[in-house]
């Protein structure tokens, strides 16, 4: 385990099984689940965020399973416990493809369970982009912090991905992330700083799939039907909560709820504050689950 692990949070309450996932390509993905003390009402995939990994969302799985949902998730190819070259993908559409193989097992293993997708940043486009094309898998889509603007990274960098794009894809950029903005904790803060499964990689080609992706998911806002969670701190200098604000009024859902936390950072649920996040997150899953 690592030492941004639920182990190290002290959270350790529930059953967690690890296991592989066979995303895009047969790429065997590390992946994880965790079972709460009392029958499930519901499942949820968690799809985490860039540069990081899916123990870091120790304090969200314990809400979640003290709630009695189900928490599947796994760490995306060049992240954490998978392999691959750091922060590199070939094709957006291979993140798709991964999240379609977890909620596949997901589903084997409870088919009677309304499910829920929540992506937090990066992961957070891969939901919303998911959600928009198949709509019929899921109960509802959380969205944490979506990446669905610019990210406030070099300029140059972006530049340069566009570039190399098709000339060099795998070609490694460091996207000079500045760690205090992740969250107003500084005790978060120190655990992502001295996590050796964290990094600040992009490749060429996953940067710009990634800004083809923000355009794509925008574009498309209109034709999500899935009831719809956003949530952005108005203080997130990582990714703007202008992107967020843009794509709520827009989105096509019937059932949409947005809220904006008032000066929260980039993790939410890393952030101060988090037990209430936590407490309306259940309630929201909770009224769909009935």
């Amino acid at each position: 385990m690592t030492k941004n692990s639920l182990e190290d949070e002290k959270a350790v309450t529930m059953d967690n099984q690890q296991f592989t996932v066979r995303g895009a390509g047969g790429v065997e993905l590390f992946a994880q689940r965790w079972r709460p003390d009392r029958a499930p009402r519901g499942v949820v995939v968690l799809v985490h965020g860039f540069g990081e990994h899916s123990d870091r969302y120790g304090y969200l799985v314990t809400a979640l399973t003290a709630a009695g949902y189900l928490v599947y998730s796994f760490d995306h190819r060049g992240h954490g416990r998978s392999p691959g070259q750091r922060g590199h993908v070939h094709r957006f559409d291979d993140f798709l493809e991964d999240v379609r193989q977890m909620i596949a097992r997901a589903r084997a293993d409870e088919p009677s369970l309304p499910l829920f997708l929540f992506g937090h940043s990066v992961g957070g486009l891969v939901a919303l982009d998911y959600a928009i094309r198949h709509p019929e898998e899921l109960q509802g889509v959380v969205a944490s912090a979506p990446l669905l603007s610019q990210p406030n990274i070099s300029p140059l960098v972006l530049t340069i991905a566009r570039l190399l794009s098709r000339l060099a894809p795998t070609f490694p950029l460091d996207t000079g992330l500045d760690p205090t903005t992740i969250a107003r904790d500084p005790a978060e803060v120190q655990r992502y700083t001295t996590d050796p499964l964290v990094h600040a990689k992009t490749s060429a080609r996953a940067a710009a799939e990634a800004m083809d992706a923000v355009a794509w998911v925008q574009a498309h806002a209109g034709e999500l039907r899935t009831p719809l969670l956003l949530y952005h701190g108005d203080a997130d200098r990582l990714a703007p909560i202008a992107g967020s604000r843009t794509f709520f009024v827009n989105a096509g859902s019937a059932d949409k709820t947005f809220w904006e936390l008032p000066g929260g950072f980039h993790e939410a649920h890393n952030d101060l504050e988090r037990e209430q996040l936590f407490a309306r997150l259940v309630a929201w899953l909770d009224a769909r689950t009935q």
